[in-house]
């Protein structure tokens, strides 16, 4: 085994909890002050967050909401992983590493649309009720 895996491991072989957690953590900071994508997909939730606090939406808006920022930020950091790994296992260009960094960025994009999508079904209605002269 290898650099951090190596190091992060007890006597018996496991890595305990609460560093696995300041992994993640380490993982979540080098996103956000790397991934320029990363911060605006957190701004826009910051912004939905506020306008559905402000329209006073349903406990289940609220868990559609999260969810579908969440997973956005997932896929955003899952598309960084796979950048990364394939710049590491290809440094040369290759048609297959240009594949998978497409493939990967596609799917965020389809989970942002997605999440406009879900944004105006949940955030229209009660906005354009509020904006009605």
């Amino acid at each position: 085994m290898g650099g951090r895996q190596h190091e992060s491991r007890n006597v018996k072989g496991k890595t305990p909890i609460l560093r696995s957690f300041q992994f993640a953590f380490a993982g979540i900071a080098h996103f956000l002050r790397t991934q320029r994508h990363a911060r605006f997909h957190v701004a826009a939730a910051i912004a939905v967050a506020a306008l559905a606090g402000w329209l006073h939406v349903s406990h289940t808006d609220w868990a559609i909401l999260i969810l579908t920022m969440g997973l956005v930020l997932a896929l955003e950091a899952v598309n960084t992983a796979i950048e990364a790994a394939v710049d590491l296992s290809s440094p040369q260009p290759h048609p297959l590493a240009r594949v998978a960094k497409d493939v990967a960025a596609a799917a965020v994009l389809i989970a942002a649309l997605a999440a406009i999508g879900v944004g105006i079904a949940i955030l229209g209605p009660p906005l354009w009720d509020r904006l009605k002269w």
